[in-house]
């Protein structure tokens, strides 16, 4: 993604937090598209660009009552609405493409001092990410617009690792998932460090479909622990793969959002970017 499209981005999430900061005012086109310093015409095909849908749709998708409409959905059907509604098979994405292995203990022993860890920079929908990957996967992915901090908390993760910046295959192809034909997409493969519980949970969150939502007391059912939703929260906030691993489709059982790593507005903007794709007649 080219600097325009990165700025472009930061101008759809200053219009989206402007629409909905002036929700009752019920604010026009112009008004929005003057706010991010736009035409009128130039704002509405940007915006359509990007999220696939107008201002006004889209702010419905990351609304109270629609996450609240995907929770029950949810919470009846246990993770099995894609089929059940005969959403296309990219609604399961995650689900269908994304494998995840474990590293052994050998792997990760002495802070990785055994594995070579390759990195790229690159900018997604969603802002600048930062993606590494080892000789079986991806091993880590994160937003974050500072080239230095990315690759400072990358060496926080494998500080004895071998590094080097070079963008490889597992990279190329994981990237792949920001783009809005997934027909030739290859199978993503994850290398991920974590306890058995944590991979566990990370695992969990493939299984919710794209363009739905779930809460941590629904993932503590699913891995047949529901006592657990502390747990699942907190290994759901240890998530090392930003998007890749869907920790942004988990909200509050009130339908509100909640926090998230790499910032709650991203994972708003990410909600109501994956639902305008998943319906086609949302335009």
């Amino acid at each position: 993604m080219s600097d325009q499209k990165e700025f472009d981005y930061l101008r759809i999430a200053k219009a989206i937090g402007f629409i909905r900061e002036n929700f009752k005012m019920q604010p026009n086109l112009d008004e929005i598209a003057e706010k991010v310093n736009l035409s009128p015409a130039h704002f509405q095909k940007m915006f359509s660009d990007w999220a696939g849908t107008s201002p006004k749709k889209f702010l419905q998708f990351i609304s109270l009552e629609h996450a609240k409409s995907l929770l029950k959905d949810e919470k009846a059907t246990l993770f099995d609405v894609a089929l059940s509604t005969g959403l296309s098979s990219t609604s399961r994405l995650h689900d269908l493409f994304v494998k995840m292995e474990g590293m052994t203990p050998a792997e990760y022993k002495n802070g990785g001092k055994n594995l070579k860890i390759n990195y790229s920079f690159f900018e997604s929908p969603f802002g600048k990410m930062i993606a590494a990957s080892t000789h079986k996967g991806i091993c880590y992915m994160a937003f974050e617009e500072e080239n230095n901090k990315a690759l400072g908390d990358l060496y926080v993760k494998f500080p004895n690792a071998s590094f080097f910046e070079y963008k490889d295959d597992f990279q190329d192809n994981a990237l792949s998932i920001f783009n809005k034909d997934w027909s030739q997409l290859n199978t993503i493969k994850l290398h991920l460090k974590g306890t058995d519980f944590q991979l566990k949970v990370w695992e969990s969150l493939l299984t919710i479909p794209m363009g739905k939502l779930s809460t941590y007391g629904n993932l503590a059912e699913k891995i047949g622990n529901p006592k657990a939703s502390r747990a699942v929260g907190t290994a759901i906030g240890s998530n090392p793969v930003a998007f890749l691993i869907p920790c942004h489709r988990v909200i509050q059982s009130s339908g509100k959002i909640g926090g998230y790593m790499w910032g709650s507005e991203r994972k708003e903007l990410m909600i109501g970017w994956e639902s305008s794709h998943i319906y086609p007649d949302s335009n």
